[in-house]
């Protein structure tokens, strides 16, 4: 059978805390839902399908990055947040005409958007934002990914979220990592104007690549994930190879559980668990 290793997405640092701030707890435990999720949609005899999931959340989050981050740093973290959360929510549509300070805007988004997007935006605002704004943040959470790569030799990886983002610039920073199948599941890696742009490798003439040492990329979102805008991918990266545009649930649209058991990701996985 063959070895996967799931890539996490946002929100998962309450596994960390969970497992008393043990990072290998904190994967273990998402490691041993994640094979029941995929084992509920596949059937058959109960198996591990997932080697590892590569957890890299406390690196996200001040309490588990050595200390409290300095005040003009979380002030920084703070803005760029907002900014993010304001170029998120032009995406799909709300607060296009908004004026005002950032802090203004935020409030009154968030007074506005429903239970399940109110939700989502303050996961994936703050957490996207220290990604991509932290350097050292950002490159602990990419060696976090490769090492588990590297580790494990996987034939598949499956990221989930923010953590295709992470697996994206983990696989062009490691070129000596081979991956026969990336999945990508409810991506926000084409996301202009949050993501996009800010991507390493920088995207050339509008476009990204698929990761050198990646054989086959396939993609798969829900057509109603705010997370996944645009879903296609195949607009803004070269090299993705199947886009799989599905309806998961109209209120649990984003979660690995959902992806996981969805049957679109199950033709492409079942060569390699033969």
């Amino acid at each position: 059978m063959a070895v996967i290793v799931g890539v996490h997405g946002i929100g998962k640092y309450n596994y960390y805390l969970r497992a008393g701030r043990s990072v290998p707890g904190a994967a273990e435990a998402m490691r041993l839902k994640w094979d029941r999720y995929l084992h509920a949609a596949l059937g058959g005899e109960s198996r591990a399908y997932f080697a590892e999931i590569a957890y890299f959340s406390h690196f996200l989050h001040d309490g588990g990055n050595d200390g409290p981050a300095p005040r003009a740093a979380a002030a920084d973290l703070e803005t760029r947040a907002e900014q993010l959360l304001e170029g998120w929510a032009r995406q799909i549509g709300v607060g296009e005409h908004v004026t005002g300070a950032l802090k203004s805007f935020t409030g009154w988004l968030l007074d506005r958007l429903d239970g399940r997007s109110a939700a989502f935006a303050k996961l994936f605002a703050p957490e996207v934002a220290a990604y991509l704004t932290d350097q050292a943040r950002r490159e602990r959470s990419r060696q976090a990914v490769a090492a588990c790569i590297r580790k494990n030799r996987p034939q598949v990886v499956i990221a989930h979220s923010l953590g295709s983002v992470v697996t994206y610039e983990a696989l062009w920073a490691n070129p000596d990592l081979r991956v026969d199948l990336l999945i990508t599941l409810g991506s926000p890696l084409g996301m202009r104007n949050v993501i996009f742009e800010h991507l390493l490798p920088a995207p050339v003439n509008g476009r990204g690549e698929r990761p050198k040492g990646v054989r086959r990329w396939v993609n798969i979102a829900d057509k109603d994930d705010i997370a996944a805008i645009p879903p296609q991918l195949a607009r803004s990266f070269t090299g993705v190879d199947v886009e799989e545009l599905v309806n998961l649930d109209w209120i649990d649209f984003h979660t690995a559980e959902k992806y996981l058991g969805c049957p679109a990701l199950h033709p492409h996985l079942r060569p390699f668990l033969a």
